[in-house]
């Protein structure tokens, strides 16, 4: 005869696979599995093309600046700026923050906001912010201008760039002419 342990233990056992069992079918009927398509089924059967003839998806041509800026909305630069004012400000006569103020910064000197210690690299490079320079730090700082102290990785999408820069130079007195 068995002990009542023995039975105890054959007893635990048995409810705890009834518990797995259970719950595998409850959680089948909640979430049903994958089951893929017939696509991809006949796609996975389907032998593999070697690597050097597979299409590459086209990409779309890169606009130039002035048709990208031409058309561009200051209010979806606006909405992309939001990214941008936790360290700048855009006020005229506005204080800097972690970053300068962008107050009239397109055609301006570069590094010659009052009040703001700018890095080494950005005093070297000189001259004026061009929209074709803005649309460039724009895309990659750190790429346009090794050892700027702008620790923001960029923005990829042209339209977002054209869009913010356009909002950039609504921020000045008598703005910038657009380039043709």
């Amino acid at each position: 005869m068995w002990s009542t342990n023995t039975n105890n233990i054959l007893a635990g056992l048995l409810a705890a696979s009834w518990l797995l069992f259970g719950s595998h079918i409850i959680g089948n009927l909640l979430i049903p599995p994958f089951e893929p398509t017939h696509e991809a089924k006949a796609n996975s059967t389907a032998p593999k093309a070697p690597a050097a003839k597979k299409t590459a998806k086209k990409a779309e041509p890169a606009q130039p600046l002035p048709v990208l800026l031409a058309s561009a909305n200051v209010d979806k630069g606006k909405k992309v700026a939001k990214k941008c004012i936790a360290c700048h400000s855009f006020d005229k006569g506005g204080k800097n923050k972690v970053g300068p103020n962008l107050f009239n910064i397109l055609g301006a000197e570069r590094a010659k906001a009052a009040g703001f210690n700018y890095s080494g690299a950005i005093k070297k490079m000189g001259g004026t912010w061009s929209f074709a320079d803005m649309d460039k730090f724009l895309t990659k700082p750190k790429t346009f201008m090794p050892g700027t102290k702008m620790t923001y990785n960029g923005l990829k999408k042209a339209g977002d760039r054209a869009a913010l820069i356009l909002y950039l130079r609504s921020f000045a007195d008598a703005p910038m002419a657009l380039p043709k």
